[in-house]
């Protein structure tokens, strides 16, 4: 498992990775983790394993937004290699390339101005999402397996589904007030996650009259925020609770293990993933919402996300970085018992085939295909 050397604590593709692992180890499968520091000591380290082939777990985040990693494929001839393509469609290295000067190269597989020798070299390309893989097609004249991502936390609390979840001790622990309507935020606490202007939503809600508490799980230090300014951030966002008025009622956990996360999605409502960029199914923290049948507030990405449906799996906010259409969208689930149903049973059915054990299963028949690939051109 070629991969970045990031926190699994503090960056997504490392604990995908860790999950991916975890549940290939289950199937059977040995899987040697490669933590990239240059591609010439990966190059040794691969050499010395003599694995059956070699994945790539690529983003550009997770090498340091350096390419040079890309090369490794040209340092181990022999090997089959198979990447998963984590970001794609954003970045060149180097940049300043126009974009016509990659075309040919990446048409005729001799080089990827994001990837380097990874893509073209691969056997086989994986992608998380159908916009990733339509990237790779137009570019590179490949089709990618699609791969859906599992949720970051799955429900940790039931015995079995639909067993009874004891919401008012989950609240107690946390604090939260047992008679309020808890809108919930899940994973990492960043500025482009858009919860000053959720904070804003909930103080015109609340001076409405609506008693609602906004429950902020997750912590803030990431490979994106560095500590320091993780630090500046949630004091940020904290006086924003107070200059908004309602520092009593938003509660900010930080980080906390599975199991308690699992517990706080329970004690909520509603789930409201606001972010700038818009919500896909690309994050895990939102399919994590799913898998507790949260009914749950998006805001609309550009494109949208066909999973994401208004009214059927999702209620959508049409607008980014605005409070108002937050009020409307949560004031839309709040007040609609029925709608809250509707949505929450939507989201839960996209979870089918999310599970780790059936992605470690689509990984095991990719892998498959290639050896027999590469044996029948021995």
């Amino acid at each position: 498992m070629v991969q970045g050397r990031a926190d699994p604590e503090r960056d997504g593709v490392a604990d995908y990775v860790r999950h991916l692992s975890a549940a290939l180890t289950a199937a059977g499968e040995e899987v040697v983790p490669v933590p990239v520091v240059g591609p010439r000591e990966a190059a040794q380290r691969l050499r010395a394993l003599r694995p059956d082939l070699a994945h790539v777990q690529f983003a550009p985040s997770a090498f340091g937004f350096s390419a040079r990693p890309g090369l490794l494929p040209n340092l181990v001839r022999g090997l089959p290699f198979v990447t998963t393509l984590h970001e794609y469609g954003w970045w060149a290295s180097p940049r300043w390339v126009p974009g016509p000067l990659w075309r040919p190269l990446e048409r005729f597989g001799w080089w990827d101005r994001e990837t380097w020798r990874f893509a073209p070299r691969s056997s086989a390309l994986l992608t998380t999402n159908e916009g990733h893989a339509r990237v790779v097609l137009e570019r590179l004249g490949r089709t990618a397996v699609r791969v859906p991502l599992a949720p970051n936390v799955p429900d940790l609390c039931r015995t079995s589904p639909g067993a009874p979840v004891d919401r008012a001790e989950a609240r107690r622990k946390l604090g939260l007030p047992a008679d309020a309507q808890v809108v919930a935020f899940f994973g990492f606490v960043h500025p482009v996650k858009g919860l000053r202007y959720l904070i804003e939503a909930l103080a015109r809600l609340r001076g409405a009259g609506r008693d609602v508490h906004l429950l902020i799980v997750g912590g803030f230090t990431s490979l994106a925020l560095p500590e320091d300014e993780a630090r500046a951030f949630r004091a940020e966002l904290t006086a924003w609770t107070r200059t908004c008025g309602v520092a009593s009622h938003v509660t900010i956990t930080g980080r906390l293990p599975a199991k308690e996360v699992s517990a706080a999605l329970h004690a909520a409502d509603v789930a409201a993933f606001p972010f700038t960029a818009g919500a896909t199914t690309k994050s895990g923290a939102l399919l994590s919402a799913f898998a507790h049948g949260l009914p749950t507030l998006v805001t609309a990405a550009d494109p949208p996300d066909p999973d994401l449906v208004d009214g059927e799996s999702v209620v959508v906010a049409p607008v980014v970085r605005d409070a108002l259409v937050l009020v409307d969208g949560l004031a839309r689930l709040l007040d609609d018992d029925a709608l809250r149903r509707k949505v929450a049973a939507g989201g839960a059915a996209l979870m089918a085939g999310r599970s780790w054990e059936e992605i470690a299963a689509t990984h095991r028949d990719v892998y498959a295909e290639v050896l027999r690939g590469r044996e029948r051109h021995a």
